[in-house]
């Protein structure tokens, strides 16, 4: 059997080709969910902008806090696009995502996340073999918008 190193470190930059795509399409003004090394924003304790792009913590407690937040967000006419891993068989994605979602949209093959450098440029960091690898998970880009 296959061992799975898991990485359940939370800072994660998402690729600049991808986040920039989607924000062509939905114009961000806000991330309650930035990537900084030692700085730490609540994203969850304050108002968020008006079209909003949420990579949130992978860790369980903190995505599904940030899906809640996203959720009444969308309910004050604000647009919120998230990238999370794809869970279709868990509570959150039943009771929260697929009702509340105005767009689910499946992303084929696997994300590279990576780190910003001390001047914030987007690297991959390498495995022990010296090599990058892809996440662990598929993602999926949800999206609430609260504007119709």
């Amino acid at each position: 059997m296959r061992k799975i190193h898991i990485n359940n470190d939370d800072n994660y930059a998402t690729p600049p080709a991808f986040y920039k795509a989607l924000d062509k399409r939905f114009n961000f003004d806000f991330d309650p969910c930035p990537y900084c090394e030692g700085e730490v924003i609540d994203g969850l304790s304050i108002e968020w902008g008006s079209s909003n792009f949420i990579n949130p913590p992978y860790s369980q407690k903190l995505k599904e806090e940030f899906v809640k937040k996203g959720i009444e967000e969308m309910k004050k006419g604000k647009v919120c696009v998230f990238l999370i891993p794809v869970s279709t068989s868990t509570k959150l994605f039943h009771k929260y995502i697929k009702p509340n979602a105005t767009a689910i949209e499946f992303i084929e093959g696997r994300i590279k996340f990576g780190k910003l450098d001390a001047n914030g440029n987007f690297y991959l960091p390498l495995n022990a073999k010296g090599k990058t690898q892809s996440g662990t998970k598929d993602s999926m880009v949800v999206v609430f918008d609260g504007r119709s």
